[in-house]
């Protein structure tokens, strides 16, 4: 990506303009606040909580990466490590630790994926001119409604078709609720420690950015140096994978999740559209992480919580009670939470 410097819009402004047509989301950007002392309090306990079995989920996924990509790992033909930017790179960044852990190379970068725009394809062009093209391996944080997962497979398809390339489609992600990975390390909706923060856990980078201002070059991205001081994200690489341990060597992420989740998923947002008179699938946001983002980023309505006393919640109560955001709890969820986006236009 690169660096590109751009005036920022308030929350309530971007969601007009996104909601109107006005502009595309990835046109604008909005500036990053510091997480709170209370907000960090929580997000320090769900990293107690499940740092071991993050370590475990990141080292099942290099495992089944390096098994999916035989040829590569050595020093002169590198395992690529492609993290799909934002929520994909401090998960990149442990993969590739993990397959160095056993002994191989890998290299890792981000690249930027848009919704609607596709993969930023000089960014595919600078890969592959450096790398052989079936080394690459993508990675995210986790799914949802499978709409990123499907923007990859098509950015690809039409990437390799144009380019005549073998760049596979192939997507290892930590959590797959949307059940459209090819690779997961599990279907649990929990809160993955990363997917609390913003930019202070991704190098300080902004969510990227495709607008006039990087036409011709890769796709953008803001730096908010001013949270330098909170910036955590060598510090949370370290701590995951301090605890890196061969037994977790084991290989048993799941390979193409099974159908019945991504149907479980589909009918859970399709039931919430009707009951809730919702007219657009891109304004319901399904789990934790997707519901985390609503809150720090856009304008939610509502968030729909499985069980409100759950600790993996706590800090969407939080944010949801300081913006005075409606709670509704569905113990016939099939995640923990769904975040729904409000209607600011006509």
């Amino acid at each position: 990506m690169q660096a590109i410097e751009t005036e920022f819009v308030s929350v309530e402004e971007k969601e007009k303009r996104i909601q109107s047509g006005e502009a595309h989301y990835s046109e604008m950007i909005n500036k990053e606040n510091a997480p709170s002392k209370e907000y960090m309090a929580l997000f320090n306990q769900m990293l107690g909580k499940y740092e071991v079995r993050l370590a475990k989920e990141i080292m099942s996924l290099a495992s089944k990466m390096i098994i999916a990509r035989p040829d590569y790992g050595m020093e002169n033909k590198p395992i690529v490590v492609v993290s799909l930017a934002r929520a994909g790179t401090p998960i990149g960044v442990l993969v590739k630790r993990a397959i160095e852990f056993f002994g191989l190379k890998a290299v890792h970068y981000s690249v930027s994926i848009i919704r609607d725009k596709g993969i930023d394809t000089k960014a595919l062009d600078y890969l592959t001119d450096k790398y052989d093209a079936e080394s690459i391996a993508f990675v995210d944080g986790w799914t949802a409604k499978g709409v990123i997962t499907k923007e990859l497979e098509t950015s690809v398809d039409l990437y390799n078709s144009a380019n005549e390339t073998k760049i596979s489609d192939d997507l290892f992600v930590i959590s797959d609720i949307g059940g459209s990975a090819t690779y997961c390390a599990t279907m649990d909706d929990y809160a993955i420690p990363s997917s609390i923060l913003n930019s202070t856990i991704s190098g300080l980078i902004s969510r990227t950015i495709c607008s006039d201002k990087t036409e011709g070059g890769f796709h953008g991205c803001v730096k908010y140096k001013h949270l330098e001081e909170h910036d955590i994200s060598n510090w949370f690489v370290d701590k995951i994978a301090q605890n890196f341990d061969y037994e977790f060597a084991n290989g048993n992420a799941t390979y193409l999740c099974p159908t019945i989740r991504k149907e479980k998923t589909k009918q859970f947002v399709e039931t919430l559209m009707a009951e809730q008179g919702i007219d657009h699938i891109n304004m319901i946001k399904p789990g934790i992480a997707e519901a985390t983002r609503i809150l720090l980023r856009r304008v939610p309505d509502f968030i729909m919580l499985k069980n409100v006393k759950s600790d993996d919640v706590s800090h969407l109560i939080q944010m949801a009670k300081k913006a005075n955001v409606k709670i509704i709890e569905n113990d016939a969820m099939p995640f923990q939470a769904c975040a729904v986006i409000k209607k600011v236009t006509d």
